[in-house]
């Protein structure tokens, strides 16, 4: 028995869960972020758990990790440069991409620059037929050619896309081997081997992410196993991945890219854990930090998966936790612009220099200072005492927002308050839009440092009744590095029309992507337990642009019962679009495989629940719609299950403050859980 630790890095602050195998207590703990030294903040955080825990390195047993290295690679263009080698005639797939307005409720909004810049993508005469027939093939020298052009203009490493490698992959795979035996120590990579999807821009733009942040990953996955063993660190780290579940460290030095959205994807498992632990079926999870607020929607405790999620302003094809981001976090910088109009976002203070009111050297005012202002902040230190507030410098920052708007501090300040619970009012209605729900049947799970804070004024503005607090709300994605199974996506494009002749190309597929996905569980990760395999394929109606995901029983795919494969696809296009067409032709473009190997997931009994109405500490001062009221002020440790109490309130901890406005009244259950509710009219 020893220690599992959890870590996750976030915009301000790094957070640590540590759970004890022999108690299952856990503890928590949160540093601030190092962006100047990425890797650092995880090292101090393992001197401090040994300095307050009495752990020490040696007694971890396993540890997970969440970075965002690599996402921070592509937001702020910092990953390697590339060169693109495509296909002689497609050399615009990067600049044509799908000719969409990114956002069609803005019609000046603008596509983002191609990552690969068009003087660094250079056309190779090659050709493989849609059949996957070699046509023309690449000539040395020719490589050679490119290659030099590449590097002539900057290239660090090399991209190579080219058509239909998805139906055979030997053209990038020479291409690439002539590549490194011409230039060993430069890194090359193949959009067939990072996700082998159709479409020539979506697995051309999956493949340069991946190049783009690769080099940087793998240096710093390196170095971070390389500080675990010198402090002492027996176990190898895993990684945390987009798809919820984790990896060994070492397989994230290849497959960089399925951890780019992996803080994001810890916090939505544990969101999934906490939700149906207290019992609540469908949730809405609000996951805000130091620079945006997550949100995801949850059914018995399980996330919807997609492809095609944003990373900065460019999507991935791998399939990810589907979370929508908003530019709305803690440090998000509030400003009035030239016409006098107030904007918060997307812009962040981050850890450094931070909110004004943490006293390191920040100077804009955040949304963290507007609740510093108006009283919420302040009773108590924050981060477990990584940072004080300091209410006078906050008033500092708001002064020239209030100058801009003409009102006082405190009204300023609830402006900002407002204005950023409006853009994420915005943003989850067009969610619940896109998946035809109404936010009322759903309880929304606030977490991250600044969730609680904002979690009931979403609510309410929702027309949600109830808000769940978890015990540790600010440092949920690290517990949820601890619960999720090794898991792994694998894709087969394969064209078959669904009928008996059909049968024995689908079997083969599936077998083939079978054995791929166990020999990653069991060689590739080292896993020794029962495996869970789950197959989807991409579907449509025959001369249907696009696909939709259809889950698959493999006894189907075993038995060739094609009356039910088929059966499942119009099932599923009836419950997405209404309507279905059973007696219309049915295509499968690809088969997907997903492996998931469980990890011990802690068991936490339910607490007697014993009711009884807590009295505050004291009463402090908050300003609330234009006026001051009297809230109670609560420690998170004086409630126990049964605790009771009504709004307004502030609860502090020492991970985050929860903030329950008027109209709320909050109660403990067995498990911990704070949940808010809207009181009874």
């Amino acid at each position: 028995m020893g220690y599992r630790i959890g870590v996750d890095i976030g915009g301000t602050f790094t957070d640590f869960s540590v759970l004890d195998e022999a108690t299952l207590n856990l503890r928590t703990l949160k540093v601030l972020s190092r962006p100047d030294a990425p890797g650092a903040e995880v090292l101090q955080g393992l001197d401090e758990i040994e300095k307050r825990f009495g752990i020490a390195p040696s007694q971890v047993s396993y540890f997970t990790h969440g970075s965002t290295v690599g996402v921070n690679s592509i937001i702020q263009g910092k990953g390697a440069k590339l060169g693109l080698i495509v296909t002689a005639g497609f050399r615009d797939v990067l600049e044509l991409a799908r000719l969409k307005i990114p956002d069609p409720y803005d019609l000046f909004s603008r596509r983002p620059v191609p990552l690969v810049p068009r003087d660094r993508v250079v056309p190779l005469l090659e050709r493989i037929n849609a059949d996957g027939v070699a046509e023309i093939v690449p000539d040395p020298a020719a490589i050679a050619a490119a290659l030099e052009q590449a590097e002539a203009r900057g290239a660090e490493a090399i991209v190579i896309a080219l058509l239909h490698s998805y139906k055979n992959p030997a053209h990038e795979r020479s291409v690439k081997a002539e590549i490194n035996r011409l230039r060993p120590d430069l890194p090359v990579f193949c959009s067939a081997d990072v996700w082998p999807i159709v479409r020539e821009y979506e697995r051309t733009i999956t493949a340069c992410i991946h190049g783009s942040v690769q080099p940087r990953v793998s240096h710093y996955i390196g170095r971070l196993e390389d500080a675990l063993i010198e402090r002492g660190v027996v176990p190898a780290p895993m990684i945390t991945k987009s798809n919820g579940g984790v990896m060994t460290a070492a397989a994230g030095k290849v497959r960089s890219i399925e951890m780019l959205l992996s803080g994001t994807a810890a916090g939505v498992i544990g969101a999934g854990f906490t939700a149906k632990l207290a019992g609540f079926s469908r949730v809405m999870s609000l996951d805000i930090g130091g620079t945006s607020a997550d949100v995801a929607l949850l059914k018995d405790g399980m996330p919807d998966f997609r492809s095609g999620e944003l990373v900065g302003a460019y999507p991935i094809y791998l399939p990810t936790v589907s979370v929508s981001s908003i530019g709305a976090g803690g440090g998000s910088i509030a400003s009035v612009d030239a016409l006098g109009v107030l904007r918060v976002g997307p812009e962040s203070a981050g850890s450094t220099p931070g909110p004004a009111c943490y006293g390191r050297g920040g100077e804009r005012a955040t949304i963290t200072d507007a609740f510093a202002t108006i009283g919420v902040l302040g009773a108590g230190g924050l981060g477990y005492g990584a940072v004080n507030v300091d209410r006078s410098q906050a008033l500092a920052a708001l002064e020239p927002i209030a100058r801009g708007l003409d009102r006082s501090s405190e009204l300023a300040a609830e402006a900002i308050i407002q204005l950023a619970v409006a853009n994420m009012y915005r943003e989850t209605s067009r969610l619940f839009s896109q998946v035809g729900e109404e936010p009322s049947g759903y309880t929304l799970l606030a977490f991250g440092g600044a969730g609680p804070m904002l979690g009931c004024l979403l609510a309410d503005a929702m027309g949600m009744q109830s808000v769940i607090i978890p015990q540790t709300p600010g440092v949920l994605a690290a517990l949820g590095g601890l619960l999720a199974d090794l898991r792994s996506d694998f894709v087969r494009v394969v064209f078959l029309d669904v009928g008996p002749s059909s049968a024995d190309g689908l079997r083969r597929a599936m077998d083939d992507l079978t054995k791929e996905a166990r020999a990653w569980l069991f060689e590739g990760q080292g896993y020794a337990g029962e495996a869970a395999l789950s197959i989807t394929a991409d579907m449509r109606y025959r001369g249907q642009s696009y696909e939709i995901e259809t889950p698959l029983e493999q006894s189907w795919v075993v038995d060739g019962d094609h009356g039910a494969i088929a059966a499942a696809f119009h099932k599923r296009h009836s419950e997405i679009y209404d309507h279905s067409d059973d007696a219309a032709d049915v295509q499968i473009v690809a088969i997907r495989v997903v492996i998931a190997g469980v990890t011990p997931k802690p068991h936490f009994a339910e607490q007697r629940v014993t009711q009884q109405q807590v009295q505050p500490r004291k009463l402090i001062p908050i300003a609330h719609q234009g006026s001051i009221v009297e809230a109670g002020l609560f420690d998170r440790n004086d409630l126990s299950p049964g605790s009771s109490f009504a709004g307004p309130a502030v609860i502090l901890q020492d991970d985050t403050t929860t903030w329950a406005p008027p109209g709320f009244e909050g109660h403990v259950d067995g498990f911990g859980n704070l949940i808010l509710k809207r009181s009874a009219i």
